[in-house]
């Protein structure tokens, strides 16, 4: 626009006809082909330090832009590159006034900021800076005036690096910084520029505001070394032929909703000044106690991110932003020699070194943390690249089964109060606003009924100790474990060994109702009470080993006789229109155990029968199996309306059921069935979900909620494809090896851990995490 003075005042000639976007998180590529000018290439190269098992470096808040110009035509060309940042450091919003701007020459050691955009300057390339201009017309270099100069000399004045400090801006201001990078490109020559982004603080960075000066300037020497050891991860994995391509790179695309769904990652070595020690008495909020157990006292709050260094180099240059005013404090000092150069095939910590505490959100709609029954089919990816965050996740919902929290809560869908967190129950999240501390932001149902939870803890719990043969991680979380297999008694109430639904949706299917055994539910809970007797056998718990074998007979037995039907298990037991339906997810036990090194829980032939009808009718009658498995589906071919979430295709659970049929050895069907996500997702013909994978779609295309955490589960597919050593390795327990041993003669080391079932009245506990006082 002619007369505007801010960005739209800008050359805008990109039409992007000949412009590909491609990507391989947590890498991009966008070539520019002949665009704006004819005779020349760009690609611009965009580098993350995602690194598995490299938590330094993968925690840095930082991106790389690699430009490669390629000069086609036959004349020399100059060729400039702009970078422009708005400051938005502190304050409400960029608008909200006092921030500075200042350039910056790292060898000159400058003064401190929080935001840095930089450029690398070679022998052939010249990087010049504007520190400051403006949107609107009142400001002394207009974003139009900026332009003007770049069009006119394609550079920025050299002596723009001595002017200091801008003024503070004004309130409605908004504060703009450029770097340019200028390169002579011979005739059928090319040429590199490197420019890079760092913000905020870092955990080995310290928190002065010099960090992301320091930082920025690490990103522009480390980059390379980070491009090779993302290529050693992923290489094997794309130089797979017998890989489908659309799985390569859906793979790893996925995988983007670790950074862009949500992410709070701090160090658990530093706790605020909030959180109560372990000599503190127990909380007290609205005369209401929040009954806490020893083990939860250690959980620890951070006001600042965890992240981590690399080395320095003194040939960056740029522009820093900050808000004028903060405060300083002097960061710790690092030597080159603590910074990673070379990527261990085990993780870069030690083994008793605190990576920190690690949250993510359900979705950018469902805001919170760490959703247990939604992380049951994310948490593959977790344990697969930085299993050590995995643990910790673990430990935090292990603390939480012993913990209570007696404040009164609303159930919405019932209209019923309850208390927000019950011993012995699995939380559904670890909260919204004070998460570790305020668990249960979830209300629309009481989660303490629910009959899933429980048992995905214990399922998780066990394929993490298995997959890792952390000992110590075992036994710190079996009273956890023992305790959440103890609180499901009370849902058996025919003592028939099995767990029955309560005529609510009382699982992670929210709105599909469930009367007496569901094949979810109860395949869950066999496949707890398998878990639960692995892990109680390599513990030395051997009287807990006996009596969840002991169950899992009684149970299995019934479990069959009330839902088998001769080609597959009826999603429940009771007499309504849809107990007859063909879930997609009724094997999701199997799933598990099976994942985990265990044997099987039912014999072949009911496993891949199941499997083969969920994939003819759940699969291949939804437009012909191009847009994932469909949750509910009648045994006459129609898609299962009876709710919302019977009729939906959800996209992890789609990957879980491919998963399981490669257990199977059904290769052929699980790659058809997972394709149908990518058909849908992430293809040209599909409905355009790139990078916002939803929880789910219906059969006409409309999704519910976007960027989700569940469809991290493709990474469960690579787990059955590439299975850990210690899973292939893992001790198979025997279900029908009976472990012959007295209760009167058991004595184990361990604590007990009995705990009450659920009551109209709130029952008192002590101080202790074993003992109950009503």
């Amino acid at each position: 626009k002619t007369s505007d003075e801010g960005i739209s005042s800008w050359g805008w000639n990109l039409n992007g006809q000949h412009s590909t976007y491609h990507a391989l998180f947590p890498r991009a590529w966008t070539i520019y082909d002949g665009e704006p000018d004819p005779d020349l290439k760009v690609s611009c190269r965009q580098i993350s330090p995602f690194v598995p098992h490299d938590y330094r470096d993968s925690s840095l808040p930082t991106a790389v832009f690699v430009y490669t110009l390629v000069n086609t035509g036959k004349e020399r060309a100059k060729v400039s590159l702009l970078f422009t940042w708005a400051n938005s450091i502190g304050g409400i919003s960029h608008l909200s006034g006092d921030h500075v701007n200042e350039p910056f020459m790292t060898a000159k050691g400058n003064p401190p900021v929080t935001f840095a955009v930089a450029a690398s300057e070679t022998q052939n390339v010249n990087v010049t800076v504007l520190p400051c201009f403006g949107l609107t017309e009142g400001s002394f270099i207009t974003a139009r005036k900026m332009w003007g100069k770049m069009m006119q000399d394609g550079q920025f004045d050299r002596e723009n690096f001595n002017i200091g400090p801008s003024m503070p801006s004004s309130p409605g201001e908004t504060l703009c910084a450029a770097v340019s990078a200028s390169a002579w490109v011979e005739p059928h020559g090319k040429c590199t520029i490197a420019f890079a982004l760092a913000w905020r603080y870092t955990k080995f960075y310290g928190t002065s505001e010099r960090a992301a000066v320091d930082l920025v300037h690490d990103a522009l020497t480390n980059y390379k070394h980070w491009e090779e050891e993302i290529e050693k991860w992923q290489s094997p994995i794309l130089e797979d032929i017998r890989l489908p391509e659309w799985y390569k790179f859906t793979l790893f695309n996925e995988l983007y909703f670790l950074v862009a769904g949500g992410t709070v990652w701090i160090d658990s070595s530093s706790p605020s000044a909030d959180v109560k020690s372990d000599q503190d008495p127990p909380i007290k909020v609205e005369s209401k106690n929040i009954k806490v157990t020893e083990a939860e006292m250690n959980c620890r709050h951070s006001t600042g991110f965890e992240h981590t260094s690399t080395s320095g180099c003194n040939s960056s240059t740029g522009v820093g932003l900050k808000q004028n005013g903060s405060s300083t404090i002097p960061r710790k000092k690092r030597s080159s020699k603590h910074f990673s150069h070379h990527l261990k095939t085990e993780d870069q910590l030690d083994g008793n070194e605190d990576v920190g505490r690690f949250l993510y959100l359900e979705g950018v709609e469902y805001i919170m943390w760490c959703t247990y029954d939604v992380h049951f089919y994310a948490s593959f990816a977790l344990l697969e690249l930085f299993p050590k965050i995995e643990l910790n996740i673990q430990r935090d919902f292990a603390k939480a089964v012993l913990s209570e929290d007696g404040r009164k809560v609303k159930f919405l869908a019932e209209g019923n109060y309850g208390i927000r967190k019950v011993r012995g129950a699995v939380p559904h999240d670890l909260g919204t606003h004070d998460p570790w501390n305020e668990m249960n932001a979830y209300n629309i149902h009481d989660t303490s009924k629910w009959k899933d939870l429980n048992s995905k803890f214990v399922l998780q719990v066990y394929r993490d100790f298995a997959a890792t043969g952390d000992m110590a991680f075992g036994i710190e979380v079996w009273p956890a474990v023992r305790t959440a297999m103890e609180y499901m008694e009370q849902f058996d109430r025919d003592d028939d060994g099995l767990i029955e639904n309560d005529g609510f949706p009382d699982q992670t299917y929210d709105t599909w109702t469930v009367h007496g055994v569901s094949a979810y539910c109860g395949c869950l809970w066999l496949a707890a009470l398998q878990a639960a007797a692995a892990m109680a056998q390599r513990l030395g718990d051997k009287f807990f080993a006996e009596t969840c074998k002991t169950k899992f007979f009684s149970a299995k037995s019934a479990f069959e006789k009330k839902l088998w039907n001769g080609s597959y298990f009826n999603y429940d037991s009771g007499s309504s229109s849809n107990s007859k339906s063909i879930q997609a997810d009724q094997l999701a036990g199997q799933w598990y155990t099976s994942s985990s090194g265990l044997g099987p829980i039912f014999d072949e032939f009911k496993t891949r029968s199941s499997l083969q009808k969920i994939f003819d009718f759940n699969v291949m009658k939804v437009k012909g199996g191009r847009m994932g498995a469909v949750n509910g589906m009648h045994p006459n071919g129609k898609v299962d309306e009876s709710c919302m979430q019977s009729r939906e295709v959800w996209t992890g659970v789609t990957y879980a059921v491919a998963a399981n049929m490669l257990l199977a050895g059904m290769e052929e069907e699980a790659f058809t069935t997972a394709e149908g996500i990518f058909i849908a997702g992430w293809s040209e013909e599909g409905f355009g979900y790139w990078f916002q994978t939803p929880e789910g779609w219906t059969t006409n295309g409309h999704y519910r909620s976007l960027i989700y955490m569940r469809p991290l589960a493709i990474w469960s597919m690579q787990w059955v494809l590439s299975p850990p050593k210690a899973i292939i390795e893992a001790p198979k327990i025997n279900m029908m090896d009976r472990i012959v041993i007295s209760p009167a003669t058991f004595s184990l080391s361990l604590p007990e851990t009995r705990v009450r079932k659920i009551a109209n009245k709130t029952a008192c506990f002590g101080n202790s995490s074993l003992q109950c006082t009503c």
